[in-house]
Order: C-alpha cells, then sequence, then structure tokens
C-alpha cells in the first residue's frame, strides 16, 4: 500500500471564508449576497470592498497573527472587516458593543489589536478605552446611510469610506487551514472580566459540516442574521455558511419582532438562530402564526435557557424550533435536537453533533455517569477551541489530561443519549443545605399568564444561607403577587425550590446576546434585603 503524499490528505485544503467568497464573485457576480436597510451588496461588490480595505489595512502593517477589532452593531462594515482581516491571513476580534469603561479597554488591550474599525454611535466609548491598547490605526465607518458620521473625524481617527474608495483592491488571499488562528472572540464578561476565547478556521470549519449534516440547510438559503453577530451563535449557525455557500443574508441591526416577522414573509426566509427571548417576543407579534412562514426550515434557538412551553407553543403553529447547546468554546453547537424529535424529546438540547463527543461527568471526580445523573457538560472534537487567549491558567482549568472541555453547564443524558440541560453549576443555589438549579424554576414559570420574562437568582438569607428569589417583567395590565407565583410552581416543582421573594421590573436585564446578566439581576433581587 502506497502512503498518501501529505499533500493529499486534505490537510492543506484552504478553507478561509474570504477564499470561498472571493471564488463567488468570480462565478456569480451578480448575486445579491447582503440586504440590509442602509443599501444591498451583490458578491462582486463586497468581494470588491473586502479586498480594497485589505489594502488600507496592510498599508498599516497589518498581516497574518494581527488582530484586527470591530466595534458596532450588525452592519456590511461588520462583514468587510472580518473578510480583509482573513484575506490578509489576520485575527478577526469581534467586540460586545455593550461593552463600557474597563471591560471595553480589557478587550482592546488584551486582544493586542493594532487596528479599530467602529461605528460613530461608539466613537465616545472606543476613544477613552484605546488608552494602554496597541492600537495603531482607528477607522471610523461612515459610509452606512443607517448610521451617517457627524462631521470629521476625531484627532487619531480616520474616516475609512474615502480611504477604502480610493485603495486598489489586494490581490493578498491567505490560504487558511485547519490550526490557523481565525477569530478571537471574548466572552460576554457578565460575571467578572471577559476571556479571549480562540477559534481557528478548522473550528469554524467543522461546526458547518456539524449544521450542515444535522439541519436542513441548502446552497442559495435565504438567512435572515438579527441576533448580534459579535456572537458566535449568530455568526457561525447560519451567516458563515451562507457567506461560503452562496446565498443571501438578510442582515439587521437590531431585534424588532414586527419586522422580522415581516422580513420572514417577504424575504422567504429559510433560515434563522434566535435566542428564546426574541422567539418569545416574535410570538406576541399579532398574527405572528397567521403569517406564510412555509419557508421557514431551519430555526435555531440557543444561546440561553429555553422554556419547553415556548418550543410547544411554536409546534402548535406547526413551526418546529430546534434547540441547540454549546458554547463560544464550542463554535458554537457541541449538541442539536432534530426537528423530527422536537416534541418527542421535547425540553432535550438534542445529541451530540456528528464529529463531536459530549458527556456528563461527576464534577469531583471527572468519571463518566450514569444516564439520567446530573453532573457537568463536557466537550470534545475538532469545533472546540484549542484555547484562551494568552491565558494558560484558565485553559489549563478547562482542558482535563484527555483533552475534554469543560462547560460549566450542569445537565444529564437519557437513556438514549439525549441531553439535558440543568443549569450553570456557577449559577447554582444552596438553600436550607439543598440544591437549587435557577433555569429549572425560571421553565416552571415561563408560562404563568402575564409573565414576559423571568430570572431566578440566590441572594444571601440568615435563616435558609440563600434564598430563591424571581425578578419578573410583565405585560401591560398584568399583575403578579408572590403567591400566585408560588402556586403556579408547585405542581412542577419541589417547595424548597419555590422562590421566597419576588421583583417585578420593566425588563429583565439580558447582554448584548440576549442571555440573563446575572450581576445586575443579583443587585436587583438583593435591594431591600
Amino acid at each position: 500500500m502506497t502512503t498518501p503524499h501529505p499533500a493529499n490528505s486534505g490537510l492543506n485544503v484552504d478553507i478561509n471564508p474570504a477564499a470561498a467568497v472571493h471564488r463567488h464573485a468570480l462565478l456569480r457576480p451578480d448575486h445579491v449576497i447582503l440586504r440590509y436597510d442602509g443599501g444591498d451588496l451583490t458578491y462582486a461588490e463586497l468581494d470588491d470592498r473586502a479586498a480594497r480595505l485589505a489594502t488600507v489595512l496592510a498599508e498599516t502593517g497589518v498581516g497574518r497573527g494581527d488582530r484586527v477589532a470591530y466595534l458596532g452593531l450588525n452592519s456590511p462594515s461588520f462583514l468587510l472587516t472580518m473578510l480583509a482581516a482573513f484575506r490578509l491571513g489576520a485575527i478577526f476580534v469581534p467586540v460586545n458593543f455593550r461593552l463600557a469603561g474597563p471591560e471595553l479597554n480589557s478587550v482592546l488591550a488584551r486582544s493586542g489589536a493594532i487596528t479599530l474599525v467602529c461605528e460613530q454611535g461608539h466613537l465616545a466609548a472606543a476613544d477613552t478605552a484605546r488608552e494602554g491598547t496597541a492600537l495603531e490605526r482607528l477607522l471610523l465607518v461612515d459610509d452606512d446611510p443607517a448610521i451617517p458620521a457627524e462631521g470629521d473625524a476625531p484627532d487619531g481617527w480616520d474616516l475609512w469610506a474615502d480611504l477604502v474608495a480610493k485603495a486598489s483592491p489586494s490581490t493578498a488571499l491567505a490560504a487558511r487551514g485547519f490550526d490557523d488562528p481565525a477569530i478571537l472572540m471574548f466572552t460576554s464578561g457578565t460575571t467578572g472580566l471577559p476571556k479571549g476565547v480562540l477559534l481557528t478556521h478548522g473550528n469554524i470549519w467543522w461546526n458547518s459540516v456539524n449544521v450542515d449534516t444535522m439541519i436542513d440547510t441548502r446552497r442559495g438559503d435565504v438567512t435572515h442574521a438579527v441576533a448580534p453577530i459579535f456572537h458566535v451563535g449568530a455568526l457561525n449557525s447560519f451567516l458563515m455558511r451562507t457567506l461560503v455557500r452562496g446565498g443571501t443574508i438578510v442582515l439587521r441591526r437590531s431585534f424588532d419582532p414586527a419586522r422580522t416577522l415581516a422580513d420572514f414573509v417577504e424575504h422567504g426566509v429559510n433560515s434563522t438562530f434566535m435566542v428564546p427571548a426574541m422567539f418569545a417576543a416574535l410570538a406576541r407579534v399579532p398574527g405572528a402564526f397567521e403569517a406564510d412562514l412555509g419557508q421557514l426550515r431551519s430555526i435555531v434557538v440557543a444561546g440561553a435557557p429555553v422554556p419547553p412551553s415556548l418550543i410547544q407553543q411554536y409546534a402548535d403553529h406547526g413551526i418546529i424550533l430546534q434547540q441547540a447547546w454549546g458554547l463560544t468554546e464550542t463554535a458554537p453547537f457541541a449538541t442539536h435536537l432534530p426537528a423530527e424529535l422536537t416534541l418527542a424529546k421535547l425540553g432535550s438540547a438534542g445529541i451530540a453533533m456528528p464529529h463531536t463527543e459530549v458527556r456528563v461527568v461527576d464534577v469531583q471526580t471527572n468519571t463518566p455517569l450514569e444516564a439520567g445523573a446530573s453532573g457537568e457538560i463536557v466537550v470534545r472534537g475538532p469545533n472546540v477551541t484549542p484555547g484562551y487567549w494568552e491565558n494558560p491558567e484558565a485553559t489549563r482549568a478547562a482542558f482535563d489530561d484527555e483533552g475534554w472541555f469543560h462547560s460549566g453547564d450542569i445537565g444529564y443524558l437519557d437513556e438514549d443519549g439525549y441531553l439535558y440541560i440543568v443549569d450553570r453549576l456557577k449559577d447554582m443555589i444552596i438553600s436550607g443545605g439543598e440544591n437549587v438549579y435557577p433555569a429549572e424554576v425560571e421553565r416552571a414559570l415561563a408560562d404563568l399568564p402575564g409573565l414576559i420574562d423571568v430570572a431566578v437568582v440566590g441572594v444571601p438569607d440568615i435563616e435558609w444561607g440563600e434564598k430563591v428569589v424571581a425578578v419578573v417583567s410583565l405585560a401591560p395590565g398584568a399583575a403578579l403577587t408572590l403567591e400566585e407565583l408560588r402556586v403556579h410552581a408547585e405542581a412542577k416543582l419541589a417547595r424548597y425550590k419555590l422562590p421566597r421573594a419576588l421583583r417585578i421590573v420593566t425588563s429583565v436585564p439580558r447582554n448584548a446576546s440576549g442571555k440573563l446578566d446575572k450581576l445586575a439581576i443579583r443587585a436587583i433581587a438583593g435591594q431591600g434585603e
């Protein structure tokens, strides 16, 4: 038997998304890849502008391995910056646009980014946070009608439109392999300073293979992107695949439920990723379930605990939400529940993706647990990050000796191998010596009439050690007492898990990724204690 030459093994194949966009620009230049309020873009236009921006970046020394950051909402400039960085073999750093002060400075400084592209609305925050960073070039987006620039560029900043227009398209198109770094994505930081998760081109590629294998995605699909794309769930679920496979992206800067519903109908959307709170808001739009959503076949809900009542509500109207589970570190999906099993396994986050291993282990001994026993969920596979950026201590803490990534999520596998998420290990409440998982309580309350959103946390208590507190927002005109809340939940929960206090707020704090902001929620829950 002849040993294959390494060049024929597939390991040297170029998987750079920028190369795929360039290929589409040559083959189908007039195909609209991006629909956006500020103007649509064809593949030829997207590729040409990314090539010109690559020239601008290269003029200030951006090359392989350098970091290029972007601060702003969903927009074409986000994608252009990412593609231009990929063309040069640089690492793209999408920044959470809700960060401010020390957190923003920490991300910019710790990433080592030498170039920052920024939208007008975030200019003041970026200007304040750039001190002590390695930033050498600051570009202000000034050609997006959705965010018009205001006057001349401040000191130290360059308006990018004229620079990009005058630059010659770069011929650089760095070949990228499986181990080459692609994206440096910082975690949300709601419980401390964000950690930098390094995702390789291979992580992104293998997640795409998993998605294409499990979910009904097709070449030419129309995908809707409204969840913040600085988050891996929104970026790497359908958007990145659509860029590579030749579909169309309907990109919205922020979420408006009525507009989202109209988009689904008008553009014949086939796929979308949203967090549970978005689907709950969409369901409250008048006529939502009477609209023609016949083209919508690939719908993933993830990014936060998913109430089974929400999935049942959509299923009752013939719309199947497919639950998935993962983290930034898994790029993002580790498990997925096939559409045909949504009701049979209601509440499950699904089975392991085809090229990913998932198991549940004892928190103390790290040994696998039997079916039905709750423990920490661990993941291993080519979609899992190689580690945290310049943080070997955090990397060592997250991976065991066999290469399993420890997620910090608590869950269990049923006898068929389907995963059920219980909660975050660090969010567990110990009340009267009993373990209470907030997500379980939140699910029990999710279908309470008049409830819009709910978060459950523990606060210190002299008698119980910690007591369970529910923080809720209600529909206009709705009212709720603690006793009514407890009565609703007691049919599903043991009494020690029932909330002992209730806080009603206008809106339950969530971060830009749709996850509960537990720091802010605990502050609300502790008021009056």
